[in-house]
């Protein structure tokens, strides 16, 4: 009974290990915000008097899929920076909880599984779009993290795909409407990227990545950088409201979060500190999804 017991107990701790393994190789966290921003996109964009649920699953689970294995990819290309840094050194690959031919088989089966369902119950527009974002993160972004700050640009790009593909996966076409979705997303990534490669200077450092502004230099050039880009969130969040997206209620939220989030770069302008930086990432974390709820609550049908 006591050996039953204890292989029992092997076993389940062999699952537990092997799905947290995979749970972080797919960067499930991540993942799961960027679902949350292309299902908002799909509720922003759908105006049909029948909510399609067929098409929101496909573009939840495709998109999930897409997003896990461009997350996959990039610990992969990866591997041996995230040995170097402290932030990253406890992932799968550097641990070997997950051989390398392991990996890429798994990414590479949920890349092909999340393409095929967006394809077969979406449309060509949003499959050709998920498969550009996944391209474009994996084989441009990830690379020129080592070259210089351009990285943060054309992260940026992926980076704001998701409500786009949402808008897509609900109307088969690019509107307006989609583009403000996406610019928001857009800019707003630039004081979030910015304010993470702050805090994680020292790390990033080590690994040769080079994501900061004004010669990868943690002082005011930069501090103003992200202020600018931040101050455009302020009418950029207003575009839903004005062009009759949202109601006038999200117009307010996105104007009072983007000012409080406006606020924090100036502590950062102030004493270029790590803390104030923090403050902004957390700042970051905060802003897109209030946003974008309020945004949904709103929405004009």
């Amino acid at each position: 009974m006591r050996t039953v017991n204890l292989s029992e107990n092997l076993l389940l701790d062999l699952i537990t290990s092997r799905s947290k393994a995979y749970y972080d190789l797919i960067k499930f966290r991540l993942s799961a915000v960027v679902t949350f921003s292309a299902g908002f996109g799909f509720f922003l964009g759908d105006k049909g008097s029948i909510f399609s649920w067929s098409a929101f699953f496909a573009l939840v689970l495709g998109g999930f899929l897409i997003s896990g294995a461009s997350g996959a990819f990039n610990e992969i290309l990866e591997r041996d920076y995230d040995k170097l840094m402290k932030r990253t050194q406890n992932r799968p690959l550097p641990l070997n909880s997950i051989s390398l031919k392991e990996a890429i088989w798994f990414s590479s089966i949920i890349a092909i599984l999340g393409v095929w369902i967006l394809w077969m119950y979406t449309n060509p527009l949003t499959t050709g779009l998920g498969i550009l974002s996944m391209i474009l993160y994996v084989l441009v972004y990830t690379p020129l993290k080592r070259v210089g700050p351009i990285a943060v640009f054309v992260g940026a790009l992926p980076g704001a795909m998701p409500p786009l593909l949402g808008w897509t996966a609900a109307t088969g076409t690019i509107g307006y409407e989609a583009m403000i979705l996406f610019g928001i997303q857009f800019i707003w990534q630039f004081p979030h990227f910015w304010a993470i490669a702050w805090v994680s200077d020292e790390d990033y450092k080590k690994a040769g990545f080079k994501l900061l502004p004004s010669g990868g230099k943690k002082d005011l050039n930069t501090a103003i950088q992200i202020m600018i880009y931040t101050l455009f969130l302020l009418p950029l969040g207003l575009l839903p409201t004005y062009f009759g997206l949202t109601g006038l209620n999200s117009g307010i939220v996105a104007t009072v979060c983007g000012a409080l989030f406006l606020a924090q770069t100036f502590s950062l302008m102030k004493d270029c500190s790590r803390k104030s930086a923090l403050k902004i990432m957390f700042g970051s974390f905060l802003y897109l999804p209030i946003v974008q709820i309020a945004y949904m609550l709103d929405k004009i049908p």
